[in-house]
């Protein structure tokens, strides 16, 4: 087991009518203001933003609003976002939505206190130091954005997707309420337990011997997902369904399911498919990150599966009790098949996409995403199989 340090200092208040304790809390911790972040009509639609509302004006918290945060989320609005927070002397950011909209959040948070250019976090320019709280509200099992330290933006106009992992992007609270994803389109919920499964295997995949703490927490998070999103698609107010996936999603990116497998003094996992896959949805901002790695994921596993054969089988045992017949070379890569076969079928009968042509993305398109993969993770990457720009473009073409 590698040395690792954990830090989750999010206050989880999860279940049925979390939300009515949003203006309690935050007024315990001594918030007088709060920026209310949220995507389209949907929150207001659903009466989320108004139980937001409602809470922090039942605490005295006076609040006000940017909405229009769109998937993928730009640049743009987080500037707009930092001048509001900046003008209204806000002390807490409170986004209500998915992934987008909480690393919207985020971003404005760490702009806010900050004598420039937020973007210049994205590319590295600057290293942030400090941060106005952010107490989320997440109404998509997706991203765990709502615990975790990542932020991801686009910018359209550099036509790049960049990332930052800092702890002071880990929320002060998250108010999870599982009843608030009974209205999800089904493709978010499928796009949502692929992220999910996708948080988890960048961890267990990255290349570190095995912790089997760990990995049976890891392997039970992507278990229980497997099990509880096509009973959520069937049934959407299957409650039980709805809060397994809700937490699942928290604990798949928080950084517990990386502890041990962690990569020495670099972050907790591999990422090569995230990476992969931010230039994907860079080129066309329309396509879902979950979506994206339903494909990308299974074709970077049969591209290094050889380079660690002995986590692939631990994954296959753990996960879906495949076993290699005997330790021949050929049942070994048998049952490696079988595991990422699976994966990639469960992937498929959520009604996620095979390949990248169901993006209308063609082999023209792989060098126009390999510029933005170079700036965001160098020419060499990878902690599980070291890649270069053409093992990059192997695995593009390989998912077309």
């Amino acid at each position: 087991m590698n040395d690792f340090s954990f830090y989750s200092p999010t206050r989880i208040v999860f279940g049925k009518n979390a939300l009515e304790s949003i203006g309690s809390e935050l007024g315990r911790i001594g918030c007088t203001k709060a920026l209310i972040v949220y995507g389209g009509g949907s929150a207001r639609a659903a009466g989320t933003l108004d139980r937001v509302e409602a809470s922090l004006d039942a605490a005295g918290i006076a609040h006000v609003e940017l909405g229009g945060v769109r998937p993928n989320p730009e640049i743009t609005l987080v500037r707009e976002g930092v001048e509001l927070a900046r003008f209204e002397k806000v002390d807490v950011i409170v986004p209500v939505g998915g992934g987008s909209v909480m690393d919207t959040a985020k971003a404005i948070a760490l702009g806010a206190v900050y004598n420039g250019d937020v973007w210049d976090f994205f590319v590295h320019r600057a290293t942030p130091t400090e941060r106005i709280p952010v107490a989320a509200v997440p109404t998509l099992p997706a991203s765990g954005s709502e615990a975790s330290n990542s932020s991801v933006i686009s910018n359209d106009a550099e036509h790049l997707k960049c990332g930052i992992n800092t702890d002071l992007n880990r929320p002060v609270a998250a108010f999870m309420d599982p009843e608030l994803t009974y209205t999800l389109p089904p493709y978010q919920t499928a796009a949502g337990a692929v992220d999910i499964i996708s948080h988890v295997m960048e961890r267990f995949f990255s290349g570190e011997p095995a912790v089997p703490v760990t990995d049976h927490i890891a392997c039970g998070i992507i278990r229980s997902v497997i099990e509880c999103a096509p009973r959520a698609l069937a049934q959407p107010d299957d409650y039980d369904a709805r809060a397994n996936l809700m937490w699942a999603g928290t604990l798949a990116h928080n950084g517990l399911a990386g502890c041990g497998v962690n990569v020495p003094g670099s972050r907790d996992g591999d990422w090569t498919c995230h990476g992969l896959e931010h230039e994907l949805s860079a080129l066309d901002t329309s396509i879902t990150h979950g979506a994206g790695l339903a494909v990308i994921f299974p074709a970077w596993m049969r591209y290094v599966w050889r380079e660690h054969p002995e986590r692939f089988l631990t994954f296959a045992r753990e996960v879906f009790d495949i076993e290699a017949v005997d330790g021949s070379d050929e049942a070994i890569e048998d049952a490696v098949t079988a595991t990422i076969d699976e994966l990639q079928e469960f992937f498929v009968s959520l009604d996620m996409p095979r390949t990248l042509g169901a993006f209308d993305v063609h082999e023209d398109d792989i060098e126009r995403m390999i510029p933005g993969l170079t700036l965001n993770r160098g020419e060499v990457f990878g902690s599980f199989k070291q890649l270069t720009l053409d093992d990059a473009r192997a695995i593009y073409r390989s998912a077309l």
